[in-house]
């Protein structure tokens, strides 16, 4: 089976297990939210990025009311989050960027969105993805790994799984890929250890048997 056939038959058997709605404050498909929480989440668990997202927001709806917030309260309101005051900083700063040069919008455009203050290619193709449902591949670490250990890349690197997907995948699957990757190595396939006998695609699993 051609990789671009194994891949779309993965992805379905994936959302056929997990569903295909995204979770967490991805649900709200508003650009501003998904930029904001895609920034405090690095390194960061979901639930901490949820709790310091869900503050700000609430306060700071906007990114003129953001640009304008104080950093002290900004750094209260996201000290759940690792390196809370660099982040805090960042998210104050992408508030004033987006009010200078777009007019308080979020860009829709990869460039626009990469020269963001720590905005890095994973957390634009989020924005892209979840905030204006434009196909992208948001490669983090579990997209990466089981892309790999499935056998779909050979890749060292995320920007070099990120281009064989976009090059493998038709739009629908750009869609949902890393909302279902993500799920998968959360719950079944792990980064040690994996699930491997619960696996609902262990069949075309290139390491299953390996581990």
């Amino acid at each position: 089976m051609e990789n671009h056939g194994k891949a779309e038959k993965i992805l379905e058997i994936l959302a056929q297990s997990y569903g295909t709605e995204p979770w967490n404050w991805h649900t709200r498909r508003n650009p501003f939210r998904v930029l904001i929480g895609t920034v405090l989440s690095h390194r960061t668990r979901d639930e901490m990025t949820d709790a310091a997202a869900q503050a700000v927001l609430a306060r700071y709806p906007d990114a003129a009311s953001l640009a304008d917030a104080p950093l002290a309260d900004l750094q209260d309101l996201v000290r759940t989050v690792n390196f809370y005051k660099r982040k805090a900083a960042r998210i104050k700063e992408i508030g004033r960027i987006l009010v200078e040069r777009h007019g308080g919008r979020v860009p829709d455009a990869m460039e626009d969105l990469l020269a963001l203050p720590g905005v890095g290619r994973k957390t634009a193709a989020c924005v892209l993805v979840y905030g204006f449902r434009k196909p992208a591949v948001p490669v983090d670490t579990h997209v990466h790994r089981i892309s790999n250990r499935l056998g779909l890349v050979e890749t060292q690197r995320p920007e070099a799984t990120e281009r064989a997907l976009q090059q493998m995948l038709p739009e629908k699957w750009l869609l949902l890929v890393n909302e279902l990757l993500v799920k998968h190595g959360q719950t079944v396939c792990r980064p040690r250890h994996p699930l491997c006998s619960r696996c609902p695609v262990r069949r075309y699993c290139h390491g299953a048997s390996g581990h």
